[in-house]
């Protein structure tokens, strides 16, 4: 049976072990000397021995380590919204997903930076099969969705999840970041799936659900890579699904995705944290909808307040361009960038194959079509 210790981060007074027994795992060291280039084997040691909470792992490692990854991967990370939340109060952040690990990374990076509560974050256990991967997850405060389980555990799994997301925002005053759906958006067509806001409401204490969703404190929340470095890796699922055929995982597929998104070129990155839900959620009760109704109603608003604040990038309107053959959006472009892109598309697609070339443009054209719709 699924307990709370199979799914939680680390205590505080877990902490230190852990990372002394992982600290000399090749992957593990070669992220603290990538991010302490400066320092000696000896002096990472002694750095690394004075960390005895998360918080100590988040900010004297793993923020510089998202600092570092910035520097070499990316050409500017900016946020925006993060001003008119509240320092001290826990919120739950639902987000588009476009990287395994950089998403929520990078989210707490904005936090800190902005003196608000860091998050405890979802990550899904087929991703951290590796036990060094699960241990720094649960290090970077992760807690694991268990997937692959029959319905009955399923469920039973799902109410754990919800129960410790519950406790964390309203007992220990920790944030939460979730993906609006299981699994990376492949096309990057962002939507929330129903089934996730049904998991947060298994918790639910309040006669009416809104009620509770209210208590949440929920902010949509947008994030947009200019260049998404796992693009190529992704078209494999995007033309099995084009093809109707089932598509299944290479063993190291995630592990492939989890480093790709690190070290891959990013160019810009945004995140913007969208307005808490309060007002939508009154006005979704006071319509009086039967409960499967106001769930879709609460998705639909999710979803459009990441699309309004989703930061459009060159690379987003000359794919739609591209795709719709037009010029609508050439005056967001340079020619010089209109070059790179198509470098980049001329890289990644077989030359001829308008189905794949379709797939791709897609993948960066749709939040443009998402906008424009909304």
């Amino acid at each position: 049976m699924i307990t709370i210790d199979d799914i939680r981060p680390y205590y505080d007074s877990e902490v230190n072990d852990a990372l002394l027994k992982f600290m000399a795992h090749p992957m593990v060291m070669a992220m603290l000397q990538f991010t302490f280039p400066e320092k000696s084997v000896e002096e990472i040691g002694d750095l690394v021995k004075s960390c005895h909470s998360i918080r100590d792992f988040q900010t004297k490692i793993i923020y510089k380590s998202v600092n570092a990854v910035l520097d070499k991967s990316s050409e500017g990370f900016s946020t925006e919204g993060f001003d008119k939340l509240t320092p001290g109060v826990p919120y739950l952040f639902i987000s588009n997903h476009r990287d395994i690990i950089l998403d929520t990374s990078l989210l707490n990076v904005a936090l800190y930076d902005n003196g608000l509560v860091m998050t405890a974050s979802a990550i899904g256990d087929n991703l951290v099969k590796k036990p060094f991967l699960m241990a720094l997850s649960r290090l970077n405060r992760s807690f694991i969705i268990k997937r692959d389980l029959s319905p009955r555990e399923m469920l039973k799994s799902s109410q754990l999840v919800s129960s410790y997301i519950k406790d964390a925002l309203q007992q220990e005053n920790r944030s939460i970041w979730i993906a609006q759906r299981e699994g990376r958006t492949k096309n990057g067509d962002d939507q929330t799936q129903q089934g996730v806001l049904k998991m947060l409401a298994l918790a639910n204490d309040e006669a009416e659900v809104m009620d509770y969703f209210k208590k949440l404190q929920i902010v949509p929340v947008s994030i947009s890579y200019e260049y998404d470095p796992t693009d190529v890796l992704k078209m494999p699922e995007l033309m099995a699904k084009h093809h109707e055929i089932e598509y299944v995982k290479s063993s190291n597929e995630d592990f492939n995705s989890i480093l790709k998104g690190i070290t891959g070129r990013k160019k810009r990155i945004h995140i913007s944290a969208g307005e808490v839900l309060s007002k939508t959620l009154d006005e979704i009760k006071e319509s009086g909808e039967p409960n499967n109704k106001q769930f879709q109603m609460l998705a639909e608003a999710i979803d459009a307040e990441i699309h309004k604040n989703y930061k459009l990038w060159p690379s987003n309107y000359l794919a739609y361009d591209m795709l719709y053959k037009t010029d609508k959006f050439s005056s967001f472009y340079t020619d010089a960038e209109k070059r790179q892109f198509k470098r980049r598309v001329k890289r990644r697609v077989e030359a001829g194959n308008k189905v794949a070339l379709e797939n791709f443009l897609r993948m960066y054209a749709n939040p443009v079509v998402n906008q424009i719709k909304d």
